[in-house]
């Protein structure tokens, strides 16, 4: 039977074990404001909104799969639940690819083959990459990255100088109430790849 997915694991540690009713409304941000992490190549374009839940969260990943191609970059951003994951594993359906995209916390990557023809979803924990995405050619893995969508958790200070053109998503709890599902969402595109990519179209 063939595998769901490849896993590799670093060190000692293991692999961890419904459509929302509407896309949440996406606004153009003005002026645009560029993460830290992106300061040393100018953001091309950008754009804030407000998520309301895990499933609109999902329809966010359904919506960016569409503009997502061959050999990008994402960089998720956001603390401990925040809802990278969830934003994923909408990408992955987004993508049409085999297997449940569930967190990377005990694994350094977790490759998804296309059941499209199209990409594949490689899915990273930068956190365990100590020398970033350059320890990804030392792996195991049945894929080719520049064929891949590589999404990256975890990954500031360690994959921005990789590549000029990358996809940054922040997200960012609702300040002063814990026990809310919203989430303020900033995307921003980096470099000549995203240059005229309106992040704002749904």
């Amino acid at each position: 039977m063939e595998a769901a997915h490849t896993d590799v694991t670093g060190g000692s540690g293991t692999p961890a074990p419904a459509p929302g009713p509407a896309a949440p409304a996406v606004t153009p941000a003005a002026p645009a404001v560029t993460p830290a992490s992106s300061a040393a190549t100018p953001a091309t374009a950008t754009a804030r909104l407000t998520v309301h839940s895990p499933d609109e969260m999902r329809d966010l990943g359904r919506a960016l799969a569409r503009l997502l191609r061959p050999g990008d970059l994402v960089m998720l951003t956001g603390e401990l639940g925040a809802g990278k994951t969830t934003l994923t594993r909408g990408l992955g359906e987004g993508l049409g690819v085999r297997g449940a995209v569930t967190s990377p916390t005990f694994v350094i990557a977790r490759v998804h083959p296309s059941l499209t023809g199209g990409p594949a979803l490689v899915h990273v924990d930068a956190y365990r990459l100590g020398g970033g995405l350059d320890e990804m050619e030392d792996l195991d893995l049945d894929v080719s990255l520049p064929d891949s969508v590589v999404v990256v958790e975890w990954g500031d200070g360690k994959v921005e100088e990789l590549t000029d053109d990358r996809l940054h998503v922040v997200i960012d709890r609702v300040v002063g109430a814990t026990d809310d599902d919203r989430r303020e969402v900033t995307l921003t595109g980096v470099g000549a790849r995203w240059e005229g990519v309106d992040l704002a179209a749904r």
